[in-house]
């Protein structure tokens, strides 16, 4: 999937779960982690270590609690 793509549909994810009472990044993170398939995680890691631009902070925060997880 193209880059562009990929920080859209993290962020429209993101935006859905910032406008929701509770932890709006362990929400993306559970979202991520249940319906992305492996690849599309490993290409949102790959972004998120080179720097992450585009992305939400709550993306950011999913990934890295995510990664601390595995």
């Amino acid at each position: 999937m193209t880059p562009d793509k990929m920080i859209r549909m993290a962020n429209q994810i993101a935006t859905f779960f910032d406008t929701q009472p509770g932890d709006a990044a362990g929400s993306v993170a559970d979202h991520l982690a249940k319906f992305w398939e492996p690849r599309m995680k490993a290409q949102l890691f790959a972004h998120a270590a080179a720097g992450g631009e585009g992305l939400r902070d709550s993306v950011r925060e999913a990934v890295a609690r995510m990664q601390a997880a595995a």
